[in-house]
């Protein structure tokens, strides 16, 4: 009884931990990328940075023994295509939809990922949700909705590509909850054929649309700007930690965990997306919209977490039934 305790904790505290260490990494990166793009425009040469040095350091990482992540297996990396796609498509669209909308409004156009993963899993045959989870996504949407209607830094271009971001994040998730427990690789091991898989795209990318070599040679510009460069190196490497600790919490908890803990993450960030940075124009109607949207999401997540302790209760008592 005591091993199966202890075994009990050590799973609750691993689950707690991937879900902080995400929920930090997560609000920090949204905040240091808008400050990255308010100087340099160039958001796919700034994804492909970082996944080049996520890349890069894993390697070394590997190869000098600090890491037990396994080599390049091709099969795995064709299985694995998808979900870098996802990823890729997902951040790329995210950054672009920060050069033109406030903190505050993405963080509320990305709070509706819950409802897209919830049609996701309907159509995965995961079944229908409770009336308080459909309730809190309903209101949810009606924030962004109102918000909009009260944003008067309105960009359709920056909205829309948020709204896309959504999309592909909610692709991205699903997939790497089944990728991980399928084929049984660490969170290292994804991420590593996550940045792999991505460098080659991303550099067709920056050079088919004509953002490279210009955008190399105004970060080589911009680089003697010692502010500028300090938040550039704080990018690449909390890119890294973002993607860890995301891959850490989907594959430790679930891709829904991954979700609500984004959305209570986003409860600090938008409060702190009214004072730092600028380009926030404050409006009753915005305000209220993003306080609903806001209310929303901490409903959903209260509503996942008392199904989910139901669920355990019922499993508990089921065995406790059994044995006897």
């Amino acid at each position: 009884m005591e091993i199966r305790a202890d075994a009990e904790t050590s799973s609750y505290s691993s689950s707690l931990f991937a879900a902080l260490s995400y929920g930090i990494a997560s609000m920090a990166m949204v905040f240091i990328n808008k400050a990255v793009l308010m100087q340099y425009a160039h958001s796919m040469t700034l994804l492909t940075l970082q996944q080049l040095v996520t890349t890069l350091l894993i390697h070394i990482g590997r190869n000098m023994g600090y890491t037990r992540a396994r080599g390049v297996d091709m099969a795995t990396a064709k299985q694995l295509l998808p979900v870098s796609f996802f990823y890729n498509a997902n951040v790329a669209f995210a950054l672009a939809s920060l050069k033109g909308v406030n903190i505050p409004m993405y963080i509320a156009i990305k709070r509706l990922t819950p409802l897209a993963v919830l049609i996701a899993g309907c159509f995965l045959g995961k079944g229908r949700p409770s009336t308080q989870v459909t309730l809190s996504v309903i209101l949810t949407a009606a924030g962004v909705l109102i918000a909009a209607l009260g944003d008067f830094s309105f960009d359709l271009f920056g909205y829309s590509m948020a709204f896309i971001s959504v999309f592909f994040q909610t692709m991205y998730l699903v997939l790497v909850e089944k990728s991980g427990a399928e084929n049984g690789l660490s969170s290292v091991e994804i991420m590593f054929y996550n940045s792999f898989l991505s460098v080659p795209f991303l550099m067709f990318l920056i050079i088919a649309t004509g953002e490279f070599p210009n955008s190399l040679s105004v970060l080589f510009a911009k680089s003697y700007s010692f502010s500028f460069l300090v938040i550039l190196i704080l990018s690449l490497v909390m890119g890294i930690v973002l993607n860890y600790t995301m891959f850490l919490c989907t594959i430790v908890n679930s891709a829904l965990t991954t979700t609500i803990v984004g959305v209570l993450k986003g409860v600090g960030s938008t409060t702190l997306g009214f004072v730092l940075l600028g380009g926030v124009q404050v409006h009753a109607l915005n305000v209220t919209g993003l306080v609903i949207n806001t209310a929303g999401g901490v409903w959903y997540s209260f509503a996942k977490y008392q199904q989910k302790k139901s669920k355990t209760v019922k499993l508990v008592t089921d065995v406790e039934a059994h044995r006897k």
